[in-house]
């Protein structure tokens, strides 16, 4: 049975889905969101009236949540990559990395690029400087975490890695990450040379005009 992702390319947690995706070599098709596939959001909304993409389709049936969509693959369409492991203390130690990838370092950004789509009058300054505070924390807890990991769980690519790509590449764009977070760096250049997210990154590409707090001519 064909499965079916709503989502669009540029989208930090739709790519966070296509690079398990990619990982596991997983045949799928696209349906394209955005405004010029109204058919596809028609659809998408049915499924989910929350409208928060991705949604995966297996068949007839809706995944919703990107953590989940991950989690529901391995368990009904494996491959060779298990991004949440067999033994339950290490599961428990990517699903931590990945609920903080989201919480804490997704969910700032996502605070700056809200404020920037406001009108100049119903700006929340004070908001972002929160943001801003709580995600300075995350880098330098990110930092210490990442000395001596080559992934954020350990020695395997996770379903936490998965997050981390798209999450850590946006975040560095809306609030650089210090120079002086060597271990950070080094994680995020390893997530960008990874082929799976080599290939999420390409894709997002001609979309870099939507970025509302203006992409930098890098990575």
């Amino acid at each position: 049975m064909t499965l079916k992702i709503y989502a669009h390319p540029f989208s930090s947690y739709c790519q966070k889905v296509l690079i398990a995706l990619y990982e596991n070599r997983t045949p799928f098709s696209l349906a394209m969101l955005g405004p010029d596939h109204a058919q596809n959001f028609a659809e998408f909304s049915r499924e989910w009236p929350i409208k928060r993409m991705p949604v995966l389709m297996d068949g007839s049936k809706p995944v919703m949540e990107s953590s989940i969509i991950i989690e529901y693959l391995q368990q009904h369409h494996p491959g060779p990559a298990r991004l949440i492991p067999d033994d339950a203390d290490a599961a428990l130690d990517v699903r931590f990395m990945d609920r903080f990838f989201d919480n804490y370092v997704m969910t700032p950004i996502m605070k700056f690029v809200a404020d920037r789509l406001r009108p100049a009058d119903k700006r929340d300054p004070h908001g972002v400087l929160e943001a801003q505070t709580l995600l300075e924390s995350s880098y330098v807890w990110l930092d210490s975490r990442m000395n001596g990991r080559e992934w954020a769980a350990g020695d395997t690519f996770s379903l936490a890695d998965c997050g981390a790509a798209p999450f850590l590449f946006y975040a560095d764009w809306a609030h650089r990450i210090p120079a002086s977070l060597m271990h950070l760096h080094a994680y995020r250049k390893r997530l960008l040379a990874r082929p799976s997210v080599v290939r999420a990154v390409d894709e997002a590409r001609p979309y870099r005009g939507l970025f509302p707090l203006g992409a930098p001519d890098r990575d």
